[in-house]
């Protein structure tokens, strides 16, 4: 995994999960540039040493991306297409790119088709994060005990699937797992789109301005993710709306179960359900 602290990394998007990336980059060795929209975003990575250089200004994009050995798109879905549309000419060739998003089926194969033969399109999605964003909230230690999923299509070579694993690695988390971009689609869809619904819903469904005066661990921890980037999520919930319906009727129905069963004071199908429940919770207490 030595190779690849000599790099030139390029990173486009420089918010919390980019941010987060060029500071375990920068920490092993690698150069670390960056383009982003916000001058002040740029100006605050370099005086905290988080980025070696970095750019907003549209007539410095091509120099950057022409001097890349590997991209990092860490923008939204949307965005991540239309920044390959708008520089794929200056883009090195059999260079490898990769990407932080958070679904997979409507950009990778767009992506690959867009680059064709002249670099290779890479997916990941680091499943880490935090409630705040932007890149004064950048921290490598967030992949710590996280999980990291290589996302591969029929068009990526064995290397660089080899080279996105071993980024997962060096970036520092704890598992890192291969699916393909329908696999992962329909797995997001349940583990992270849907609990962040259902935390949403919960701050939602009930309106008393004096809950943080009653509530317990239990309530802030179903809701710690309700403090939500709603541009970035509302984005992944339209792009990714089948799977993410499917699992949305799924919890529907489960809780609709649940609640028949205590209507109707069926105790014993209660605890059958908590018996589940706590078997496969305990499952992740081996991570």
């Amino acid at each position: 995994m030595e190779w690849i602290n000599k790099q030139n990394v390029l990173i486009v998007g420089l918010g919390l999960m980019g941010g987060s990336y060029a500071k375990a980059l920068k920490r092993i060795g690698c150069r670390v540039t960056a383009i982003d929209r916000s001058e002040d975003t740029i100006k605050f990575a370099v005086e905290n040493n988080i980025i070696n250089e970095g750019t907003w200004k549209n007539e410095e994009v091509a120099k950057f991306v022409k001097e890349a050995d590997c991209i990092i798109l860490a923008l939204y879905p949307n965005a991540a297409i239309d920044w390959v549309k708008e520089n794929v000419g200056n883009i090195r060739e059999g260079i490898r790119i990769t990407d932080v998003t958070g679904v997979k089926s409507c950009i990778v194969y767009e992506i690959q088709d867009i680059l064709g033969d002249k670099a290779e399109f890479i997916a990941a999605h680091p499943m880490a994060g935090k409630e705040t964003s932007g890149v004064e909230s950048a921290d490598d230690r967030i992949f710590r005990d996280a999980n990291y999923i290589v996302v591969p299509t029929a068009k990526n070579t064995e290397e660089a699937i080899l080279w996105c694993e071993n980024l997962g690695q060096i970036l520092g988390f704890n598992k890192v797992s291969v699916l393909s971009p329908e696999e992962h689609d329909e797995m997001i869809a349940y583990v992270s789109q849907l609990t962040h619904c259902i935390a949403v819903s919960l701050m939602t469904c009930k309106d008393n301005e004096h809950l943080k005066d009653y509530t317990g661990d239990s309530f802030r921890d179903l809701t710690r993710i309700a403090r939500i980037n709603e541009n970035m999520w509302s984005e992944l919930f339209h792009v990714n709306k089948e799977p993410l319906l499917k699992e949305m009727d799924l919890f529907i129905n489960e809780i609709t179960e649940l609640r028949n069963l205590i209507a109707q004071d069926d105790t014993e199908a209660i605890k059958d359900k908590m018996r589940l429940s706590t078997k496969r919770r305990s499952k992740f207490n081996n991570k």
